[in-house]
């Protein structure tokens, strides 16, 4: 045989294709639709799948006043900063911080699950999340999709 009969294809900026995708957040458990979420952003899901380029879809997800947190998670779970000063470390239980932005629960969850570099931060652009259930991405038509039918 002198050729090969298969060859790898790797995507780039140019080839991907970029979809929108809603997700409704009504009684699903924070990390489970967090580890979903991050799969969906990161683009594992395509077979095209390449490691170092944003391949993955947009993300709208609605509803994240109504996540769930199994357990004490509510009270026992710790949101800890650093304000940059000496003893300047901070915290929130995860009740404290769903009291100021439920959004923010939500985005942090998913943030922590995706890659801890430029590609990251990028992949991160691609989430919009809202606490109710209206959102302002309507123009873009995005597919409503159930967590529950993903691996």
């Amino acid at each position: 045989m002198d050729t090969l009969s298969y060859k790898t294809i790797s995507a780039n900026s140019a080839t991907v294709n970029k979809e929108w995708l809603h997700v409704d957040a009504d009684g699903q458990t924070l990390g489970r639709m967090a580890s979903k979420v991050a799969k969906l952003l990161r683009g594992k899901h395509k077979p095209n799948f390449t490691p170092h380029v944003d391949c993955g879809d947009n993300v709208v997800i609605t509803n994240a006043s109504k996540i769930v947190l199994t357990g004490n998670k509510w009270t026992d779970k710790q949101y800890i900063r650093h304000t940059g000063y000496p003893g300047g470390q901070r915290s929130l239980t995860a009740e404290e911080l769903y009291g100021k932005d439920p959004a923010r629960v939500v985005e942090k969850a998913v943030k922590g699950m995706l890659p801890k570099n430029k590609l990251g931060a990028e992949l991160f652009r691609n989430l919009k999340v809202y606490a109710g259930a209206e959102h302002d991405q309507e123009a873009q038509k995005p597919k409503t999709i159930n967590l529950n039918d993903i691996k």
